[in-house]
């Protein structure tokens, strides 16, 4: 009888501790983050900017990505070389963080 208890109380613990590791993780300040960067959805603005240039440099007219300060808050800056129709094609928003578009110009190497 003592034996089916412990058993009984090995398999409960098995199963919390295997559901809590199901959660996702939360990164609050991870390398290269400053104080106040949140992570949305799990992920930090770092994360998502590079998951996502990729994708971003596809667009016609794009020539680059930053991380920028929007308002005082850290945002995701698309860098355009000019007006383009292609601005359409530009979320608002990836994964939580804003996305704000900037004519640099053209880019060229020195």
């Amino acid at each position: 009888m003592l034996r089916r208890a412990i058993a009984t109380a090995l398999v409960a613990g098995a199963l919390l501790a295997c559901s809590r590791s199901q959660r996702p993780a939360v990164v609050a300040h991870g390398p290269g983050e400053e104080k106040g960067d949140s992570a949305v959805a799990g992920r930090t603005i770092n994360q998502v900017l590079a998951a996502h240039t990729d994708s971003l440099m596809k667009i016609p007219g794009v020539v680059g990505t930053a991380i920028g300060l929007c308002g005082g808050e850290r945002c995701i800056k698309v860098l355009m070389a000019g007006a383009s129709p292609s601005v359409g094609k530009i979320p608002t928003q990836l994964e939580g963080y804003r996305v704000v578009v900037e004519v640099a110009g053209p880019i060229v190497p020195r």
